[in-house]
């Protein structure tokens, strides 16, 4: 597969040299002519040194070959416009960009890129995702993470036990899936009421999983010895006792 890569940063740098590791034929762009040196020195393949987002600096590093364009430079706007050019003067078929402001995201979509990255954005919904997995689970992640498959489990003590599904609070990008409980699969309704120790499948949409935790009541801690000494009301173990 033939790719070019505008960027010999960081990230540019380190996906070509993992596109040769792999086997693919990585096209380099760098504006930079110390980087452009260094970057061919180490890659060990000729690096075209000039604005990626310029029709002439693409047709040198050969885009009208190529299967895709991965655009990693630190400006969104370059990035843009070389995904835009990549695509409209000489054919490639696929577009990706770093995305560096998360903001720009849905810009970018808009504007013709096929898979824009926000490593800051992906780091956002993971930490959503991932605090507190012991009471979410998340199971598939869809359409580039926007939307995810968890599940969970309704605990013995929850106070949604008996509760019915039309009268849960959910967030408006929730959706149930399915409900297992005794190795029976039951496809939930309005009427459907939840029991302790159902296994509950969920589409949950990025950034709702807390709201969802809430509405379930997974967030609020179990009367127990830890929460009751956090609260002050057990005695401070004496010297020794630890």
């Amino acid at each position: 597969m033939r790719v070019v890569v505008m960027g010999a940063g960081k990230v540019g740098f380190y996906l070509a040299k993992t596109l040769l590791e792999h086997g693919h034929q990585p096209l380099v762009i760098e504006r930079d002519p110390e980087r452009c040196r260094w970057a061919a020195d180490e890659l060990g393949i000729p690096v075209t040194c000039g604005d990626g987002s310029a029709a002439d600096t693409l047709q040198a590093a050969g885009a009208r070959d190529a299967d895709a364009i991965v655009t990693a430079t630190g400006a969104d706007q370059t990035n843009l416009i070389a995904c835009q050019t990549a695509r409209r003067v000489f054919g490639v078929k696929r577009t990706l960009s770093r995305v560096n402001d998360p903001g720009n995201l849905s810009v970018m979509q808009r504007l013709g890129v096929d898979v824009p990255v926000s490593s800051t954005d992906i780091l956002a919904r993971t930490l959503e995702r991932e605090v507190d997995a012991s009471a979410i689970q998340s199971l598939i992640s869809l359409n580039r993470g926007e939307a995810t498959i968890s599940q969970f489990i309704l605990p013995q003590d929850s106070p949604l036990d008996g509760e019915a599904v039309k009268d849960l609070r959910l967030p408006a990008e929730c959706v149930l899936i399915s409900v297992t409980r005794k190795g029976q699969l039951i496809i939930p309704r309005g009427p459907t009421k939840l029991q302790a120790g159902d296994r509950v499948l969920v589409l949950v949409g990025a950034g709702a999983t807390h709201e969802l935790m809430e509405a379930l009541r997974l967030d609020e801690e179990p009367e127990d010895d830890a929460k009751e000494e956090k609260k002050g009301k057990l005695p401070w173990p004496s010297k020794g006792k630890w």
